[in-house]
């Protein structure tokens, strides 16, 4: 056990990349095509500048938990972006019986959400800049 536990911050790194990239992938494209996408929240029941506030906390967001910078305030961010879209946009659409609407944003919720709880890591700006408390 003790030589799985010094994996721990390679973990905590490869989680905070691929969400990050993910995040990144998806809030890409909101602000580039951003007029596009402000025509589409409200089809989604949002209001338009709902638009900004996804695309800005998806690709910002992404970036700040590529490199561990205010990761847990970040992940609890978006963590709960996941959970408003899951309820508000995947459910409606089949339920909770049809985990093929929703299973992305759930996993990306869940894995955002152990962030929260555990912080960056040792491989991170959180921890260099705030001395260990990450």
């Amino acid at each position: 056990m003790h030589l799985l536990e010094k994996l721990k911050p390679i973990a905590l790194l490869l989680l905070r990349l691929g969400l990050g990239f993910i995040f990144i992938y998806h809030g890409y494209p909101k602000l580039v095509h951003i007029h596009q996408t402000v025509r589409e929240f409200p089809h989604m029941g949002f209001p338009p500048y709902f638009a900004y506030i996804a695309g800005i906390l998806e690709f910002f967001g992404g970036w700040l938990l590529i490199v561990g910078l205010f990761t847990r305030v970040t992940a609890l961010l978006l963590a709960g972006e996941m959970a408003i879209a899951i309820i508000r946009v995947h459910l409606p659409q089949g339920g909770i019986l049809a985990m093929s609407n929703y299973q992305l944003p759930l996993t990306l919720a869940v894995a955002a959400f152990a962030l929260v709880a555990v912080g960056a890591g040792a491989i991170s700006l959180d921890r260099a800049i705030f001395k260990g408390k990450a």
